[in-house]
């Protein structure tokens, strides 16, 4: 676990395929409505982003997907590692989400867990999907940028 000392903030996870698989429009910090031994296991750094997403339901925000492994001194308490997780975000916030999931190709990704101030949260991206050309792109300006580092380095 990374600790970012001017924020206050301790990272857990990032979902660092995000932004090579979507563009990334806007983001969102929501809380995570978690149980007690879901935090110790976050705390722990046992989670896993990959395969989340954000889907408004029943005009709630709900996080699907995302893996958070059983606390290991926990025992009936713990739940399923893959259960559904309520988002807390403020009425005008999930009013400007609603809007945007409309759009066509627009999805809601998790792009990190952190704790703030004790807090668990999630960093949640507004993102469209990029094609094969675009991800082309990216590391071909990725490869040119680190090999002008490189001799500027020099």
């Amino acid at each position: 676990m990374a600790v970012q000392e001017e924020t206050g903030e301790k990272l857990v996870a990032t979902n660092r395929k995000a932004r090579h698989e979507y563009a990334v429009l806007e983001t969102y910090e929501a809380g995570i409505v978690l149980t007690g031994t879901e935090v110790k296991s976050l705390r722990q750094g046992n989670a896993n982003l990959v395969d989340g997403y954000g889907m408004i339901k029943e005009g709630e925000l709900w996080l699907e997907g995302m893996h958070i492994s059983p606390y290991s001194h926990g025992s009936y308490s713990n739940v399923d590692p893959l259960r559904r997780r309520k988002l807390l975000v403020h009425t005008k916030e999930l009013r400007k989400l609603v809007s945007r999931l409309q759009e066509k190709g627009i999805t809601l990704v998790p792009l990190k867990v952190y704790f703030t101030h004790g807090i668990a949260k999630l960093l949640l991206g507004v993102c469209k999907g990029k094609k094969e050309y675009d991800k082309r792109q990216d590391i071909a300006k990725r490869d040119a940028e680190r090999s002008i580092r490189r001799h500027l380095a020099r």
